[in-house]
């Protein structure tokens, strides 16, 4: 039994409060409301659901042990859920990460597959040679652990894919994409409710055409968000909090294997990318090459970004994405849920993870 004392809890739901926590068994047992000076902000543990590495670590090339390290490097930022993520790839690839995860450290929720089903024009740091329409064997990828798959709406085979994804009870999410407003609202109409890294690889806003981004803000659309400062300015990060609430984000890395390394040259779906700073981009076309974000610093930087309550950050950190991927029983500080939390102190700075009621970080 562990019994945490004199925090600022802050829960989803229930809003921010001080008192103690006590864990049994995995779970959260008790939970005591008194006046105290906080020592320490305890949220729930945070949920990460694109990701594509980090220190070295690749998604499409990691083996069973390369991800056991990944989970263990995620609980140094307070992550206690995430989803590696994959690029376009040929099947027979995407095939060999669906393998290599059969058995999956406890804290991976699912895959992420990103793309290939997505649109050539607005590819970003996706390889060209493996976007492809939904075609016949298509299916064969959308197996387990696949949890969420991002496509554009306007290619060919667009509503087989959702039937299909549908049965087997995978999310599709919007993604790079062309898509006009008109396209957007039937997948909206259809149930789709989730767009990928907004507003990155996405049809621009306009006076006279919503396209995917203008689309994603006036539609009751969930929204991935990168804020890294980079992916979009801090004004933009709050602009998106202004008009959607933050009911409706999801704070997500898209980090890449090149996330915590030195500046130098690296890889993407076969594609090379220069590291300098915190800014990774193909070396050919200069386009932006996912993030080298870590998940604590995105959940200081929408802090600052949008001056939010903790109770939203508990919901673009955590709450959402899981609501999102229907997954219940975490990403709340109440009794019977889970014991997934991470302590912090004022400045947002993670100093213990609690993974299933054990200490899996002490900083």
């Amino acid at each position: 039994m562990i019994k945490i004392e004199d925090l600022l809890i802050v829960d989803p739901v229930d809003g921010e409060y001080t008192g103690s926590v006590k864990i049994g068994k995995g779970k959260i047992v008790d939970i005591r409301r008194y006046h105290c000076t906080p020592k320490a902000i305890l949220m729930p543990g945070f949920v990460d659901v694109h990701t594509h590495g980090q220190y070295g670590i690749d998604t499409m090339s990691a083996k069973a042990e390369n991800f056991e390290e990944w989970a263990k490097r995620n609980f140094e930022q307070g992550v206690t859920t995430f989803l590696p993520t994959t690029v376009s790839a040929s099947f027979e690839d995407i095939l060999k990460v669906e393998d290599a995860l059969a058995k999956l450290p406890s804290s991976i929720a699912g895959l992420h597959l990103e793309g290939p089903f997505i649109s050539k024009e607005k590819k970003g740091a996706q390889n060209p040679e493996h976007i492809i329409s939904v075609t016949n064997g298509f299916e064969q990828i959308l197996r387990y652990p696949v949890k969420i798959i991002t496509a554009a709406p306007e290619i060919d085979g667009f509503n087989r894919l959702v039937g299909i994804c549908r049965k087997k009870g995978i999310v599709v999410s919007i993604g790079h994409s062309m898509a006009t407003y008109s396209v957007l609202r039937r997948a909206f109409e259809m149930g789709i409710d989730r767009i990928t890294h907004f507003p990155n690889a996405l049809s621009t806003l306009h006076h006279r055409e919503l396209g995917v981004t203008g689309s994603g803000l006036y539609l009751d659309f969930n929204l991935e968000i990168i804020a890294d400062g980079i992916h979009s300015v801090p004004e933009f990060v709050d602009f998106v909090y202004r008009v959607k609430g933050a009911d409706r984000l999801m704070l997500v890395t898209d980090s890449i294997s090149a996330t915590g390394l030195e500046n130098g040259i690296y890889e993407l779906g076969g594609l090379k990318l220069e590291l300098k700073g915190k800014r990774a981009e193909l070396v050919e076309s200069r386009s932006l090459a996912g993030s080298t974000l870590l998940f604590n610093d995105a959940v200081k930087n929408f802090r600052k970004f949008t001056n939010c309550s903790l109770k939203e950050l508990s919901k673009v950190s955590s709450y959402n994405s899981l609501l999102s991927l229907g997954i219940t029983g975490l990403g709340r500080i109440k009794e019977g849920y889970t014991a997934n939390l991470a302590l912090l102190n004022e400045d947002l700075t993670v100093l213990k993870t609690i993974f299933k009621g054990e200490e899996v970080y002490n900083k």
